[in-house]
């Protein structure tokens, strides 16, 4: 069964098209302006073994919030598609990343109910470079409304925690891998399931 998924989002400050595998082998083929946050869409696909394509278009004149938030809806919608009714899937998932100093909790639950808890404290400061006159530094306080855009649209329960960590950057970075791990393992099949829904109400979101 394929589980590939495609979306579209074109607005006034937005022009993003992704396509998602997840059933992949990790690679991530995505036009992004924004260098920083082109390593963490990669390093989330890597980890989590996810195939991820298309292109993100934004009003970078603005700032970068509208263009990583809506990234972030359209990737949580990749993953709602690819999921449909959710049968045969673990659900949940739970991973502890490690990250130099920092160590970072991630858990998530494809139940239909779209909470997010954050505990980050990152310090809102940006993470500041360019290379080759690509845009590569990262608006730190947009990390947040990435993942609201994402668990708003995948319709998913997510928590997660860092736990320790001193640098901004590993901390968002291994949020975006405990993450994926976590994606991973609930949204994997599981066999002695037997393609059910994995609800005692027999169908998600309701």
């Amino acid at each position: 069964m394929s589980r590939i998924a495609n979306v579209k989002r074109i607005t006034g400050e937005t022009q993003i098209e992704l396509t998602l595998n997840l059933d992949g082998s990790g690679k991530c083929e995505v036009e992004n302006p924004i260098g920083f946050f082109d390593h963490m869409l990669k390093s989330f696909c890597k980890h989590g073994l996810f195939d991820l394509s298309g292109s993100i278009k934004g009003d970078l004149e603005v700032d970068q919030h509208h263009t990583i938030e809506d990234t972030g809806i359209v990737l949580g919608e990749c993953f709602k598609k690819a999921l449909g009714n959710c049968a045969g899937i673990y659900r949940s998932g739970f991973f502890i990343y490690p990250m130099d100093e920092s160590l970072v909790q991630a858990a998530v639950d494809f139940g239909g109910r779209p909470y997010l808890v954050l505990n980050a404290d990152i310090s809102g400061m940006p993470l500041v470079s360019v290379s080759g006159g690509k845009e590569a530094s990262f608006q730190t306080d947009c990390f947040e409304d990435f993942w609201q855009g994402f668990v708003n649209s995948a319709q998913c329960n997510l928590h997660i925690d860092v736990i320790r960590g001193r640098s901004d950057h590993h901390k968002i970075e291994g949020s975006f891998k405990a993450v994926s791990r976590a994606i991973r393992e609930a949204v994997e099949i599981d066999q002695r399931r037997n393609g059910s829904v994995p609800s005692t109400k027999g169908v998600i979101g309701n």
